[in-house]
């Protein structure tokens, strides 16, 4: 009998989305999902739902042992922005949870997806088609927890032979999750306040180029990894991953083929712009194509009509 899936921090962006898309591939019944925070009241989902703080060994152990659960997606973590404001909880969270997360997958046979980040990079990789394998010398806390990640993933992998795979997610624009603190989000926002407003203050430059990926493409990419044939991966964790890439000026540009009256401006936020600076402008996904037959669905223009679809539908008041 297949055993089941657990979905940490799955009130969170990424987790939103990616349990309807393992119900869809899985059935309902075979995924849980557990946040530290409760649903909304009213909020409703098919999956079951437990309250897990991921720090707390014990509640783990017994969520995995209850549902007879056969494989994690450990989704939660502080975001790079709220990470870097919070140094000291960042690295208890995100590393604290990632431990104990891991150590009860080694202890009942688990397979762990964790989802790393274009953060795990710093200002010494090179910035242009970033390779798979470089440097990665981040000079962010999200950054520092994300290469320590990678590297823990690793290390179970190989000693304890723990199934653990993950991803370098660009940033993540969704439709359905608020912005969470990310130095992305203002890809998220703008729709909302194009639609909203006509108007949006960017608090990143508008010559800041950095990798993006529509939510559908990074939960097809997290299925699709841990489902492909481990002996086809060379990697395993983490792959580069990407879907499009563009600065706000060029996203606004595309948003005004829709919203003709849209107008953007600009007020940075150092500390954001720090972050975005120290990143990739452009990384290079030819392992994940090769090893798992990464293909993305969603480019910029394919990506800002959905978006301004979903959201127009999502924010029209009701009749």
């Amino acid at each position: 009998m297949e055993r089941n899936i657990l979905v940490t921090g799955a009130l969170g962006q990424i987790g939103s989305e990616l349990v309807p898309a393992l119900a869809e591939r899985y059935g309902a019944e075979r995924v849980v999902a557990s946040d530290v925070r409760m649903p909304p009241d009213g909020a409703g989902a098919a999956s079951a739902f437990e309250h897990l703080d991921c720090t707390k060994t014990q509640q783990i152990q017994d969520v995995v042992r209850r549902h007879d659960i056969g494989a994690i997606y450990h989704l939660a973590a502080l975001l790079s922005a709220i990470a870097e404001e919070k140094p000291q909880l960042a690295w208890h969270l995100n590393m604290g949870g990632l431990y104990r997360v891991i150590e009860v997958a080694r202890q009942n046979g688990c397979a762990v997806f964790l989802p790393s980040s274009i953060g795990a990079f710093g200002p010494s990789t090179p910035r242009d088609d970033t390779p798979q394998d470089t440097i990665q010398r981040p000079t962010t806390m999200y950054g520092v927890t994300k290469v320590a990640g990678e590297l823990l993933c690793d290390y179970y992998a190989g000693r304890f032979g723990v199934d653990a795979r993950g991803l370098r997610l660009p940033g993540l624009i969704s439709h359905v999750a608020l912005p969470g603190g990310g130095t992305t989000d203002y890809a998220v926002d703008i729709f909302y306040q194009a639609i909203r407003y006509r108007h949006y203050t960017c608090f990143l430059s508008p010559e800041t180029r950095l990798d993006m990926m529509y939510m559908p493409d990074a939960t097809k990419a997290i299925v699709e990894l841990m489902a492909a044939d481990p002996t086809k991966l060379e990697h395993r964790n983490a792959f580069n991953v990407t879907a499009m890439n563009f600065t706000p000026d060029e996203l606004a540009a595309e948003i005004r083929k829709h919203v003709p009256d849209f107008a953007i401006d600009y007020e940075v936020d150092p500390l954001r712009q720090a972050i975005a600076d120290s990143w990739p402008r452009a990384i290079d996904d030819g392992a994940a194509q090769a090893e798992w037959g990464w293909s993305p669905d969603y480019d910029l223009a394919s990506m800002t009509q959905d978006m301004l679809e979903k959201l127009s539908a999502k924010l029209r008041p009701a009749a």
